[in-house]
């Protein structure tokens, strides 16, 4: 009687979407195997079908986004035509002029670095930051990085000195900005980064011996995160790669050498959690959006009436790390 040969099935691979990596199975920050899932998300533009996946770590608290963007994906998701329509979403929860209050309120808080001559901005969008900042350091120079043509556009209109186009830990961008700036922001940018590490990396880099790093990130140990789950906006899907707590990031920030000055989690709390859950939630329906329109402006007063107490809480949304770098 013949004999076959059990056929081997071929094994398919674990991300048939270009537009995502192979799933991992341990953290990218501390490498443990114990993972659990956080949150499932849809983009809320609807660009993309599906949902995307938060995990977080069990042992050092990490959260991520897995399977993560391809490069493709994350080119995709961060050309400007989808960042002018973001743009116009987040509008429904902070408004212009709420946004440029914020902005200059952070400088204020940064006003003991006024003797820096130059500052890079990175992830600086259309430049509000340096543009508020200027108040508040009308003698520094501020430059500005960011993936997109906006900054570009800041610089023409006169916002920023210079103009990076591009992505900050590439050699070649490196290797253009080394040793240039006293001051270093990165404000809720490293959530966007593939790989935060890197980040930290070239953004020291490009700091003098003795500047000043300023890292303004989401918390994802908020109490807001596990009470609203995917509605929480600074998930950020599927834009926010990674979510870093700040017992990590301010441990990565002295193994390469820096000293912590300031960990600060009240004043960088944006009071959008309540009425950015509830724009997230109607999404882009018209009909929803003006039926729970009096929804969301109830939660806007509930998220600013009760801020002075969330942001003095686990509640709090925001940390920022404010770090100087080795002299030598």
């Amino acid at each position: 009687m013949p004999t076959t040969t059990p056929i081997t099935p071929t094994p398919l691979p674990r991300s048939c979407d270009p537009f995502l990596e192979p799933r991992r199975e341990d953290c990218p920050w501390c490498g443990s195997a114990r993972l659990r899932t956080r949150v499932r998300a849809r983009d809320p533009l609807r660009h993309r079908p599906g949902r995307f996946v938060l995990d977080q770590c069990r042992d050092c608290g990490h959260v991520f986004q897995n399977p993560r963007l391809t490069a493709e994906g994350f080119a995709f998701f961060h050309r400007d035509l989808y960042e002018r329509q973001l743009e116009g979403f987040t509008d429904r929860v902070l408004s212009a002029r709420a946004l440029r209050r914020r902005h200059r309120a952070t400088a204020r808080r940064l006003s003991a670095l006024a003797e820096a001559e130059s500052w890079l901005d990175v992830g600086t969008g259309h430049a509000r930051f340096p543009e508020a900042a200027k108040e508040v350091f009308p003698y520094t120079s501020f430059d500005g990085l960011d993936p997109t043509a906006r900054v570009q556009q800041a610089q023409l209109e006169g916002r920023v000195e210079e103009a990076h186009r591009g992505y900050l830990a590439t050699p070649g961008m490196t290797a253009r900005l080394r040793g240039r700036y006293d001051v270093v922001s990165m404000l809720r940018h490293l959530e966007h980064t593939p790989d935060p590490r890197a980040e930290l990396r070239a953004a020291l880099t490009a700091l003098r011996p003795g500047g000043h790093l300023v890292v303004e990130v989401a918390d994802p140990r908020s109490g807001f995160a596990a009470l609203l789950g995917r509605f929480w906006l600074p998930c950020g899907q599927p834009r926010h790669l990674h979510l870093v707590p700040s017992a990590n990031l301010r441990a990565e920030l002295e193994k390469l050498g820096c000293t912590v000055l300031v960990v600060d989690r009240v004043d960088p709390h944006v009071p959008y959690d309540l009425s950015g859950a509830v724009t997230l939630s109607v999404g882009r329906v018209p009909l929803l959006r003006a039926v729970m329109a009096p929804v969301r402006t109830l939660a806007s007063v509930v998220d600013h009436a009760l801020a002075p107490l969330f942001r003095r809480t686990g509640f709090s949304n925001a940390y920022r790390i404010v770090a100087r770098k080795a002299v030598r």
